[in-house]
């Protein structure tokens, strides 16, 4: 059974955001699965009133635009994270995370494992593997520079599922 959950979004600054955008509409073409937005979800939780724009943009005020280290490349059988690159798990993220996950007063039991994923697509073990172990991206880490606050359905399982995602607010990361 779907529900509706609010899931917030660090979204990449460019030229990274670019380079991504790029990469998961050729995945998406390449493998007939859905194109969407890269992100790395902050948290994600019930939908309850106030929230969106009013709970990003109370996070973020002093928040500086910040960059997270690239791991490596893996890959799941889960429909949204087929094949997704991991990222280091900073001080900032974590902060950003207490702070939404309190703001929007979510009782979730969201798990912050920060990843960029590359495809949403039910894949057999061995093309995940070998798409996973492929990936090579130019650069060491991602630079972020906004959040988005998205409704969208729990869990997000189906290419009808992401054409249904509303983004809901937006707030620029600014320098203090």
């Amino acid at each position: 059974m779907k529900r509706t959950v609010i899931a917030y979004w660090l979204i990449p600054a460019e030229p990274e955001r670019g380079i991504l955008e790029d990469l998961i509409a050729d995945l998406a073409r390449r493998y007939n699965a859905p194109v969407f937005e890269p992100h790395v979800t902050i948290h994600a939780g019930s939908q309850r009133g106030g929230v969106t724009e009013k709970v990003i943009s109370q996070s973020v005020p002093r928040q500086e635009p910040f960059s997270l280290g690239l791991l490596d490349a893996g890959h799941s059988d889960k429909f949204t994270k087929a094949v997704f690159v991991r990222l280091v798990l900073s001080a900032e993220l974590q902060r950003l995370n207490e702070i939404i996950r309190g703001l929007a007063q979510h009782s979730s039991h969201y798990e912050l494992k920060p990843h960029l994923s590359l495809i949403y697509k039910k894949m057999p073990v061995t093309s995940r593997r070998e798409l996973a172990a492929s990936i090579e991206l130019p650069f060491s880490e991602v630079a972020f520079d906004s959040i988005k606050a998205v409704r969208c359905a729990s869990p997000t399982s189906t290419p009808a599922d992401v054409a249904k995602w509303r983004v809901l607010g937006s707030v620029a990361l600014s320098r203090a």
